[in-house]
């Protein structure tokens, strides 16, 4: 039997060595004298080679010991590390992508109120086409916006159907990386299996030298290791590949949902589109009109000028004339019994074409005001001779008939209204021919109601209303109150 210390002579480690099959003991062993087995030793003493088994067995446990259990390194660049890597890319990109869609949405919405904003009031009447054009151009402003990025939007879904595309392809290469690890450990597991076949102590019997015992054991230990480890990376990678497989039909799903959501969204684009056309085919028209009756009043007024050498005087005289009326109506309302505050809006008088609206103009028969030239007290409405005017609110008439201040033979007919002790309308230039007004002073009228007809009295440049609204003493922009 091996004395004390056997094994120690046995295993190899610093300062022994094997050779010829031998074990030969070192500095440390020596204490006991040194010792060497041989399979022929061993044969002729079986309870020997018995114990060296045991202890083979030991020292490659040992041998081993160091190794066991440290895991096995991912593979830098593998197949499934780039699929992972690429699906982390993608996701990013779908979840941007998603974000566009999200916000190009939202432009859309707003370019449908602004262009619902400007056929609403293409739909009314007397519109004001400069405020209306403003609105039709931010309108189309912002829809040529949300058709560029929906253009842009296109070009990433097609990209990103592409990218998953690609990501399907790596994740083929990453299921054949599995596939092949699977397959090594296979054949690992089968070799292993083929080794456990032999009996251990044949193998010694058969090794030319305990270094080759030594050597196959800690070769299948090492194995069952590496196998153990190769296992648990299988499973990890089938989860990575699982998950990875999983992701990709996530993100197919998701890039469809963005091309439908596009897809429903070149839909209402197309629609806008064509109510903008409508909406600026519309204020084309309109300018046109209004054009064409401003072009009108101007050579009227030409006409006019020429034979009114002093146009200035008889400018300060129609100023003048119309102060005197004021007063005169703030007498009259101070009698008549109409409501201290009027509550309310008012409807347009007339539909027409608005020829000139409230304000500074250029049109040289206006009296200057302020800082203009040439001052707008109201709103022209350009219509057939002798159209309807109704009254814009309810009220009390004061005045019916033409301005006594006036000059002869160019006196404007005038219906005012008072709707309050503080808000009074004017109807100026209404016929008083055939079509006389059809109230009288002290009538109480109701909205909508007509009160006269639209006429050509006064220095007018042709048949139109001049409709004006007094506040507190002083004419306002009519639009205020509709």
């Amino acid at each position: 039997m091996p004395p004390a210390g056997s094994f120690a002579r046995v295993c190899p480690s610093p300062g022994r060595r094997i050779t010829g099959g031998q074990v030969h003991v070192g500095a440390a062993g020596r204490s006991h004298g040194a010792r060497l087995y041989d399979a022929a030793h061993l044969m002729r003493h079986p309870r020997t080679w018995l114990q060296v088994l045991v202890a083979v067995v030991l020292c490659a446990a040992t041998l081993l010991g160091a190794s066991v259990g440290q895991p096995t390194a991912a593979l830098a660049g593998s197949a499934l590390q780039n699929a992972l890597a690429a699906q982390r890319a993608l996701q990013a990109k779908i979840s941007a992508q998603r974000a566009a869609v999200a916000q190009l949405q939202q432009d859309a919405a707003r370019a449908a109120s602004q262009l619902a904003a400007t056929q609403h009031a293409l739909a009314g009447i007397n519109i004001d086409q400069a405020s209306v054009q403003a609105s039709y151009e931010q309108a189309s402003a912002t829809l040529t916006a949300v058709r560029a990025g929906y253009t842009a939007l296109v070009g990433q879904v097609n990209d990103l159907d592409a990218q998953v595309s690609n990501l399907g392809e790596d994740l083929a290469a990453a299921q054949g990386e599995l596939a092949a690890t699977r397959g090594t450990l296979a054949a690992d597991i089968g070799q292993a299996y083929l080794a456990a076949q032999t009996p251990l102590w044949v193998q010694i019997l058969n090794s030319r030298s305990l270094l080759d015992v030594l050597s196959d054991v800690s070769n299948y230990l090492q194995s069952a290791n590496d196998e153990a480890k190769l296992a648990a990376q299988i499973a990890q990678q089938g989860a990575s590949v699982g998950q990875l497989l999983a992701t990709t039909q996530s993100s197919r799903t998701q890039v469809q949902q963005a091309r439908l959501a596009l897809f429903d969204e070149k839909g209402t684009l197309t629609v806008q589109a064509q109510a903008l056309a409508k909406a600026q085919a519309r204020l084309a028209g309109l300018a046109a009109q209004a054009s064409a009756a401003r072009a009108a009043q101007a050579a009227a007024a030409v006409a006019i000028g020429r034979d009114r050498s002093q146009a200035a005087a008889e400018l300060a005289q129609e100023v003048a004339a119309l102060d005197r009326l004021k007063n005169q109506i703030n007498e009259l309302l101070s009698a008549a019994a109409v409501p201290s505050v009027y509550n309310g809006t008012f409807e347009w008088p007339m539909d027409g074409t608005v020829t000139q609206e409230f304000g500074c103009t250029g049109f040289p028969l206006e009296a200057p005001l302020g800082n203009c030239a040439h001052f707008h007290l109201g709103i022209d409405i350009a219509g057939p001779m002798d159209t309807p005017i109704r009254a814009a609110g309810p009220g009390v008439v004061l005045f019916v008939g033409p301005n006594p201040y006036d000059p002869p033979g160019e006196r404007a007919w005038i219906v005012i209204i008072a709707h309050s002790q503080n808000l009074l309308t004017w109807y100026a230039h209404v016929d008083d021919g055939s079509h006389a007004p059809l109230v009288a002073k002290g009538d109480r009228v109701t909205q909508g109601q007509v009160i006269a007809y639209e006429g050509n009295t006064g220095i007018s440049t042709g048949p139109h209303l001049l409709w004006m609204v007094e506040l507190n003493g002083q004419f306002v922009n009519p639009r205020l109150f509709v």
